[in-house]
């Protein structure tokens, strides 16, 4: 199974229409999904033609991971019928603003990867909505992610978002997500005869390379109306509808390809397994180290910890006791170790390491400045 977080550091670049677009993709392929909506606008449950409010949603999810509460907060998508396969959700709600803080402990952090490992039977992926900000929801999803899909768009302040949430993945892998990998940076709501848009993504290429997932999506209305509709873009007729699901087809590809690689790591393959049949091609995703996606053999937790006095809690539907709140607020801890692949190995993420480097960051902040004074003249 693997577990894809898509994300944004800047909102209104079209996260959660690449979701639905995933989430479209593995429903038309019969791939068994469960999309787990953390944003607290709840978009992503919308699309995916879910009631506005539900019984048990992620709010209550996080507040207390127990079986009872998540076999009631699943259910299934209402594009269900329409295509073979089946896509279930667990619904998004604005209550899981509570848990949306900085300083969320290492404890609530874990909540989602253990809730998702309690219902993941049955499943082939996971796919994690997570809300435009660094804050505890979204380092709650990637704590739980084996991968993260980074949406961007052809513009200044999306590049440099993207730039900032590609440093922050590297950080909370070696903090505390081992296993954590950017899958690459899709650059949404592109223009083909804008001259900006075709500036901004070389510039992205230039910055961040074979991560950068070529083509992009198109800027295109059907694919509004096909979520205003709460339909899988792949239902949705015409020309432009199908170039867009070829174009999340081609993502999806890409995330199942470095499911394989996932599965590899975890019989501790040398590195140069790399170079696999399944290894992508024609510049997708670089493989990952089999030595650094092994999966977390940590048993799951209860999930009956008590809330800490200073961390959010939803307001409980089964009736249980809260119990004694605690004051620990503490966060990971770092782990010193460098344990990133060896330089040179161009076909594992580790080849990408320069772009959360020093040298990196002088080059990366030098070629920028470069390129918004040639913009300016």
């Amino acid at each position: 199974m693997l577990v894809l977080s898509i994300s944004s550091l800047k909102g209104g670049v079209g996260k959660t229409s690449v979701t639905l677009g995933l989430a479209s993709a593995a429903y038309s392929r019969g791939i068994p999904t469960l999309v787990v909506d953390v944003d607290p606008q709840a978009d992503a449950s919308t699309g995916l033609d879910v009631p506005v409010t539900t019984e048990v949603d992620i709010a209550d999810v996080l507040a207390a991971p127990r079986s009872r509460i998540l076999d009631r907060a699943v259910v299934p998508s209402g594009w269900v019928g329409d295509k073979p396969g089946h896509i279930d959700v667990i619904p998004g709600s604005p209550r899981a603003a509570e848990f949306d803080r900085p300083s969320l402990s290492e404890r609530y952090l874990r909540r989602l990867k253990d809730a998702i490992a309690k219902v993941s039977s049955g499943y082939r992926l996971v796919l994690i909505d997570c809300p435009p900000s660094l804050n505890g929801l979204t380092r709650a999803a990637w704590t739980a992610s084996d991968r993260v899909l980074i949406v961007t768009e052809p513009g200044l302040f999306s590049v440099a978002a993207a730039d900032r949430a590609l440093r922050a993945t590297e950080e909370l892998r070696r903090r505390s997500a081992e296993s954590l990998q950017p899958l690459g940076i899709v650059v949404n709501r592109v223009r083909p005869n804008s001259r900006e848009h075709a500036y901004r993504f070389t510039e992205l290429k230039e910055m961040f390379g074979p991560l950068v997932m070529t083509p992009p999506l198109p800027e295109r209305t059907v694919l509004q109306q096909a979520q205003g509709s709460a339909r899988p873009i792949h239902s949705w007729p015409g020309s432009p509808a199908a170039e867009l699901a070829s174009a999340f087809d081609r993502i999806l590809d890409r995330a199942l390809r470095s499911e394989k690689i996932k599965r590899s790591g975890a019989g501790a393959a040398p590195a140069g397994a790399a170079d696999s049949p399944d290894a992508p091609q024609n510049g997708s995703e670089p493989d990952a180290d089999p030595q650094r996606t092994q999966e977390d053999p940590d048993a799951v937790a209860s999930g009956t910890d008590a809330p800490g006095q200073d961390e959010p809690t939803a307001p409980r539907t089964d009736g249980d006791d809260p119990g004694v709140r605690s004051t620990d607020d503490g966060g990971p801890a770092v782990d010193t170790g460098d344990d990133s692949p060896a330089a040179g190995d161009g076909d594992s993420p580790g080849a990408l390491a320069p772009a959360v480097t020093a040298d990196h960051d002088e080059s990366l902040e030098t070629r920028r400045s470069r390129r918004m004074r040639d913009s300016r003249s």
